[in-house]
This record gives structure tokens, C-alpha cells and sequence, in this order.
């Protein structure tokens, strides 16, 4: 659904992630994850398990961010990727590449590479770093039930603040609001109130789309990865 209209909660999402999850490293690097376990009848999970939700839910993500700053922040689509701007241009403080999406029975991810901005130092624009939604379907508390195990992870993200000014201000400032606004969105998740893509032009089923990395490590950019164009989540 696009409306504003509120929706009951129809699952039950609970934070998962611990107290602090958000770690800096040595050479200025963000690392940030936040979780939620978000508990619904079994039905209602293996409807939305498709791709298209799966691109429905990240322009969730974007639209929660638009919402809960009363429109002070604005995704913007471009032809090469999306910015977030205060307001309006030329105040991008974010600006990501086109995100890639990877998906199988049991996972789904979408993800946006970082590309310059405001809040980006020197030293993190055009590189690795990225913002991410990782969805892993597991076994619920009873047989009728399943769960989405929501992850949302910022990483290889060298903020402005921090280099700029500190450390502590980083963390007193843009990523205490970063982890509030990614609790709320997880929590948001309940109402299962799932946006529609610009545009929606990933295939319908799970068989044609890349199947997320079998690597344990986090970082590994899927193989030949499912693009979205400019005008998608």
C-alpha cells in the first residue's frame, strides 16, 4: 500500500540488535547494524516472499525516512542512482548508486553502494561503503507462524562529522539518529504496510533472480548482482 492510511498490526516485530552495535574503526570507518525480528503468520510471509517485495520494502525504507522527518529529507532518483537532500538540491547529504538486490528461498538482500554527500569525508566517497537491508526467513514459535529476521547495516561508511569535528560528536549526533530512525522502521515493519516501487522491474519469482552470497563474509558483493535503474527503491 502507498496510502497514509494506518494499518493494524498484522505481525509482531521486536528489536533484536543489542544495546550498541554501532563500532568506529581505527582508520574512521563506520560499522552499524540493527535488527528486528518481525513474527507473522506463516500465509502472510510466504505471500510477500517475491522479489517484488522485496523492492517494496526497500522503498519502505526510503519512505519511512521521508516520513519521520516530516518531509525535512527527500529521496531524490536520478538516472546512475538516489541522493537524500535536505529540503532540496544542491543539499545532498547522501548520495548511493543504484542498489543491487540478491534473493533466494531463505534470504533477501538490497543493497546501496555510498557515493559521495554531506555526511561522507574525503576518504569515503566512491568506494566500498554501503547501506543494506538483509532479510532472513527462519522458523517461527509455532507451525503456523515464521519470522523475518530484519537486518539493516551501514558499513565501510567514513562519516564527515567525525573527521571533521570527532568522534563524539559522530556519535552524539548523526549516528544516535541513524539508530533511532532504523529502530523505528524496523518496528514500523509490523504493519507489513509495504510501499510500491517506482517502478517494480524486478523479475516476479525467486528462481530469476541472483541468489545472495554463500560467503560468510558480510561485506562480499553478490555476483553479477540484480541492478535497478534509476527509478526503483
Amino acid at each position: 500500500m502507498s496510502t497514509r492510511t494506518r494499518r493494524r498490526a498484522i505481525a509482531r516485530a521486536v528489536i533484536a540488535s543489542a544495546t550498541e552495535q554501532t563500532v568506529l574503526g581505527a582508520d574512521g570507518a563506520v560499522r552499524s547494524v540493527q535488527a528486528a525480528d518481525v513474527t507473522m503468520p506463516a500465509r502472510e510471509l510466504e505471500a510477500i516472499w517475491t522479489p517484488t517485495h522485496l523492492e517494496r520494502l526497500a522503498r519502505t525504507y526510503w519512505r519511512y525516512i521521508s516520513r519521520i522527518s516530516l518531509g525535512l529529507l527527500r529521496v531524490v532518483y536520478t538516472p546512475t542512482g538516489r541522493a537524500v537532500v535536505l529540503l532540496c538540491r544542491p543539499f545532498v547529504l547522501l548520495r548511493f548508486r543504484a542498489p543491487e538486490y540478491a534473493m533466494d528461498a531463505g534470504r533477501g538482500i538490497v543493497r546501496w553502494y555510498i557515493e559521495d554527500g554531506v555526511l561522507v569525508s574525503r576518504a569515503g566517497r566512491g568506494g566500498d561503503g554501503y547501506l543494506e537491508i538483509d532479510v532472513h526467513r527462519r522458523a517461527g514459535p509455532t507451525p503456523d507462524e515464521l519470522i523475518a529476521h530484519v537486518v539493516v547495516t551501514v558499513a565501510n561508511f567514513y562519516p564527515s562529522i567525525a573527521s571533521g569535528l570527532s568522534t563524539a560528536v559522530y556519535k552524539a549526533t548523526q549516528s544516535r539518529i541513524h539508530v533511532l530512525v532504523t529502530h523505528g522502521f524496523l518496528r514500523s515493519l509490523a504493519r507489513l504496510d509495504l510501499a510500491e516501487s517506482r517502478v517494480g522491474q524486478l523479475a516476479p519469482t525467486v528462481a530469476e533472480v541472483p541468489d545472495p552470497p554463500t560467503s560468510p563474509q558480510r561485506d562480499a558483493r553478490p555476483s553479477e548482482p540484480a541492478r535497478a535503474n534509476a527509478a526503483q527503491p
